[in-house]
């Protein structure tokens, strides 16, 4: 039935079969383009077994497409998935920003993805409540004329990762939050003074942006224990 309407695995709309018994959730296209995600949804509300059989999934590793979707991005070269999801069997997969202009040239096992939307740089004292992450966030996206459905990600410095108010926001929010090394934050040229230089780092929200995006719009602003960046 649905053969003739199959054209692409990178296109399709993802299919779940279920067996006449109510026993098992099959996904039969699109596996890692939300059929897996779809059978779990099922299993978890009627009680079947979902026949998961993408490498990745059934061992609980992330792959590509899934990767993607976190990072609010487009896969450029989809040709390349095969490769980095073998790849994602054994080992982590480093994913790495490259800002232009600039010509890059990359090998068959080198996936090429293009961000969408907004990288909302974030720092914070220790101890923030979500609402008070939220409300700085808001504000900044107002003062750029922004919505919160224009965020494509959320990212903090690692020393921030088990800040609880800004994990709550971050599921408010929906999006990923991205916690970078001190590496990769102090290689950025930021120009904000920034209070992080007491733990040893050029600043938090800023280069956060400057390390995950194309271009700075809005530089680091503070509201109350709260400081934002906006880039695109």
């Amino acid at each position: 039935i649905i053969c003739p309407l199959l054209k692409d695995k990178w296109q399709d709309t993802p299919v779940v079969a279920v067996d006449s018994a109510l026993s098992c959730a099959v996904p039969v296209v699109g596996g890692h383009h939300g059929a897996n995600q779809l059978a779990r949804l099922l299993c978890s509300r009627l009680g079947l077994y979902p026949a998961i059989t993408t490498a990745t999934d059934s061992s609980g590793r992330p792959c590509l497409e899934e990767m993607a979707e976190r990072l609010d991005s487009a896969i450029s070269n989809p040709e390349a998935g095969k490769a980095i999801n073998l790849a994602f069997l054994t080992q982590d997969v480093p994913v790495m920003r490259l800002k232009g202009p600039r010509i890059v040239l990359v090998d068959q096992d080198v996936a090429v993805l293009k961000l969408r939307g907004l990288v909302l740089g974030i720092g914070a004292r220790k101890g923030v409540a979500a609402e008070e992450v939220l409300s700085a966030v808001d504000q900044a996206l107002k003062e750029a004329g922004k919505r919160r459905d224009d965020i494509a990600i959320l990212a903090t410095a690692d020393l921030k990762r088990e800040e609880e108010g800004m994990q709550q926001a971050a599921k408010v929010l929906g999006r990923e939050l991205i916690c970078l090394s001190s590496e990769v934050l102090n290689s950025q040229a930021a120009t904000t003074p920034s209070r992080a230089q007491d733990l040893g780092l050029v600043g938090v929200a800023e280069p956060a942006v400057l390390a995950l995006s194309s271009r700075l719009i809005s530089p680091k602003k503070a509201y109350g224990r709260v400081t934002i960046a906006i880039g695109e």
